[in-house]
């Protein structure tokens, strides 16, 4: 090849990797115009569906896979704008019939619509509409599920119209024991019900197969299994979101507080991370007892998430409906002898930008159940609507898969399980690892909601009687006294265990001093 060639040949290359794509609103439009689902088109581009997500929200596609989508683009426009065969009622863009209750809320041709209504399968409320054969509520706000879930509804505003209640209600526990006479136990599954048994074990099947493919080298296996944790992850977060009730906005377009400042500088957002000692003990020797917190970001993932685009706004006012970030001016803290600084140890005064869970931790202690301090003053904030069920199956998924790897002493898939949900927090940010979802609020949001559990913890052991001298971190409590009587002790998400104990003696009356080995 010439030099020439060499050119025209880059040149041609380029000019392929730009190739014109419409606004991202467009591209939703077309796809939807189809009647096709994310994850179809995804399964033709070879892409994940969080992926095709991202495009619709304005990231922009590059390489091989950029042509392919605008190819799918112009395609679906093509489609949508051609005349309508004859016999139909109208031209394919003319005007549309009134979406009815069930084409806005469900992505579904099996939506019937019940002669009179019978108890959801997911809260025993009486529901109108049944999909896949089970009668269900459409609209969430509508279901009698958690108020966490019913935050937010996509594509209904106004308040639901109540419906009245069925002459002759059949009682939910009937409904589900009709089900289990046919041999199917349904589950809910976001808007829709589903089979247990259809329910893929993606966690199970995946250490199985690597420790297949390593001939039953525990070692090679979970080797394997950690440096696909990422990619992994993601795809059970796809798969537990099937039918859910709201859409991820994967790359949404963020403020500048929430980006790094310089290539290895942070942003400007504040997790409130605690990292407290106790200056004074009283005299004697004391028997100090390190807990550990298991499975502190796991737990964490049961948080306020914004799910679309941050919005700004200013005031000093807090919308229990949405969830961000904010900047506050928050209040003196006046129990640093004996408890934590709920913000964590921060050397300069004056506002700063804290997370929800911070703030929301602020306003509890602020009320007339702790009445520990003022309440933050709140300047502006980064909202969107919420809810803190969003991750709430890809962690139930975690966690039972993690319990159950602890009961049968599997190392193997408890790594594993492990690397999956540190990492997800971790990448959501700014990393190379993980380009399926760039959420750097999320990873801000479940880290400081880590450190709140761990800061809940400290002060109910301090409300028990315990003498607290450390909280480090998300998972690292030092305490005096009986924690037995306070924290259930194990390996479980919600009990402790011991990781050091140690004693400091008549002569070491400073609770900072390093600790001695354990005894």
């Amino acid at each position: 090849m010439t030099d020439f060639e060499a050119i025209d040949a880059l040149l041609a290359s380029a000019a392929r990797d730009r190739a014109p794509l419409p606004s991202a609103q467009e591209r939703r439009r077309l796809r939807e115009g189809l009647h096709l689902s994310r994850a179809q088109l995804a399964a033709a581009l070879g892409v994940s569906a969080s992926t095709v997500g991202g495009w619709e929200s304005g990231r922009e596609p590059s390489g091989e896979v950029r042509e392919k989508y605008a190819y799918f683009l112009e395609g679906a426009r093509t489609k949508l704008n051609a005349p309508a065969p004859a016999g139909t009622d109208g031209p394919a863009d003319g005007p549309a019939d009134e979406p009815t209750e069930a084409d806005q809320l469900v992505d579904t041709d099996d939506v019937g619509e019940l002669a009179s209504p019978q108890p959801c399968v997911l809260c025993g409320q009486p529901a109108r509409y049944e999909v896949e054969g089970f009668p269900q509520h459409l609209d969430p706000a509508q279901c009698g599920a958690t108020e966490s879930e019913q935050i937010i509804t996509p594509a209904r505003t106004e308040k639901p119209t109540p419906q009245p209640a069925p002459q002759q209600p059949l009682a939910p526990a009937k409904q589900t024991g009709r089900m289990a006479e046919h041999g199917v136990k349904v589950v809910p599954v976001g808007r829709r019900a589903q089979a247990a048994s259809d329910i893929p074990d993606l966690i199970g099947s995946a250490v199985t197969a690597a420790l297949a493919d390593h001939r039953g080298d525990v070692e090679a296996a979970t080797a394997a299994l950690v440096k696909r944790a990422i990619p992994d992850a993601m795809a059970l977060l796809d798969h537990t979101r099937k039918g859910g009730r709201y859409d991820i906005v994967a790359h949404p377009w963020l403020p500048d507080i929430l980006r790094k400042q310089t290539a290895r500088g942070a942003d400007q957002i504040w997790e409130a991370r605690p990292k407290w000692t106790r200056l004074e003990l009283p005299a004697g020797p004391h028997e100090v007892t390190a807990l550990d917190i298991n499975g502190a970001y796991l737990s964490a993932l049961k948080t306020h998430l914004p799910i679309g685009q941050l919005e700004h706004s200013t005031g000093n006012h807090h919308d229990k409906r949405r969830a961000g970030v904010h900047l506050i001016t928050p209040p003196a803290w006046d129990h640093e002898t004996v408890l934590p600084n709920p913000i964590g140890q921060r050397d300069e005064p004056g506002p700063l930008w804290v997370t929800e869970p911070t703030l929301r931790l602020l306003l509890r202690l602020s009320g007339p159940k702790y009445g520990l301090c003022d309440p933050p003053e709140i300047h502006e904030s980064w909202t969107s609507g919420a809810t803190e069920g969003l991750l709430e199956k890809f962690r139930i998924t975690l966690k039972e898969a993690r319990d159950r790897a602890i009961s049968e002493s599997d190392d193997v898939t408890l790594e594993y399980v492990k690397q999956m949900y540190s990492k997800f927090v971790s990448t959501l940010g700014e990393s190379n690892y993980n380009r399926e979802l760039y959420r750097t609020d999320w990873m801000h949001l479940i880290r400081s909601q880590a450190f709140a559990n761990l800061w809940t913890k400290a002060f109910k052991a301090y409300d028990e009687g315990l003498m607290l001298v450390r909280a480090m971190g998300t998972d690292e409590l030092h305490l005096i006294g009986d924690w037995r009587a306070v924290f259930p002790e194990g390996r479980g998400v919600t009990e402790v265990k011991v990781k050091d104990v140690y004693t400091i003696g008549s002569d070491q009356n400073h609770a900072g001093n390093t600790p001695g080995s354990a005894s």
